[in-house]
């Protein structure tokens, strides 16, 4: 199987994408390459994060503005080299190798090249001794390793990752969190949603603050959490209830208007 081509950098240029009357993602222009190696986007619920995240991996298309990947248009292509885990696992009914065997074979690997990229991914996400265990069978825990080991065992160029740890208990996601970070030490660029702001903290080499599907800031994580530079992100960072802000602006009780706080109108 030859070599894939290198994908990045991928640029959205103006995307927005519409749910019925409402545009829920709005002219995001934004640009990834392979530093940093770890991308945390952060943000309120129903801030966009996860949409953000299906776009730019291609199983959302935008409504406007356009995602391109390092000037190339094969599809197959896109696709060899980039995965996508999500919150919940979606797992066959097959074992825990099995279910590793099948995303390979799909991708067109021969029987020796799977052997070995399986036991490799089941090494590594310290799955081994449950290398036969129904994936159904598995706990939460295990079933989200599982699916960060089979977006492994594909070797991807970029990693997509929406909130893999939200409803794993601090053991399980400590083994998740040391996963995604030996993944970008192997030169895997890491694109990851959390709603865990201490999580952030740890895994963050650059954050990307989005509200109300507009990206209100992008820094390095260092100089994030020192001082976020906009007033949203800020407010984020201390605690308070953004929603609650926003009603008090309109109702005239913030003393300040909605254009200064960076806030839509929409």
């Amino acid at each position: 199987m030859k070599e894939t081509p290198q994908i990045l950098p991928v640029t959205m240029a103006k995307v927005s994408v519409r749910r019925g009357d409402k545009m829920v993602l709005k002219e995001i222009d934004c640009q990834f390459d392979t530093a940093p190696a770890r991308t945390l986007i952060i943000g309120p619920n129903g801030a966009g994060k996860s949409l953000f995240l299906r776009v730019c991996h291609g199983i959302v298309a935008p409504d406007q503005g356009s995602v391109r990947w390092a000037g190339e248009t094969d599809p197959r292509t896109r696709a060899r080299a980039q995965a996508m885990v999500f919150q919940r696992p979606v797992l066959l009914r097959r074992s825990a190798r099995g279910n590793i065997d099948l995303a390979l074979k799909i991708h067109g690997l021969d029987a020796a090249q799977r052997r070995s990229r399986v036991a490799d991914a089941l090494d590594r996400t310290g799955l081994t001794r449950l290398a036969h265990t129904p994936a159904r069978a598995l706990s939460f825990g295990e079933q989200q390793r599982l699916a960060l080991a089979r977006a492994v065992a594909l070797r991807p160029q970029v990693l997509f990752l929406d909130e893999p740890t939200a409803n794993l208990d601090p053991a399980a996601a400590h083994l998740v969190e040391d996963i995604v970070r030996g993944l970008s030490e192997t030169g895997v660029k890491i694109i990851m949603t959390s709603h865990d702001l201490n999580q952030a903290r740890r895994l963050a080499q650059e954050v990307i603050f989005l509200h109300r599907g507009r990206i209100k800031e992008r820094a390095p994580a260092e100089d994030f959490f020192k001082g976020p530079e906009n007033d949203l992100a800020r407010a984020f960072l201390n605690g308070e209830l953004l929603w609650w802000r926003r009603r008090s602006v309109y109702d005239g009780l913030g003393g300040r208007t909605a254009d200064e706080l960076g806030i839509d109108r929409e």
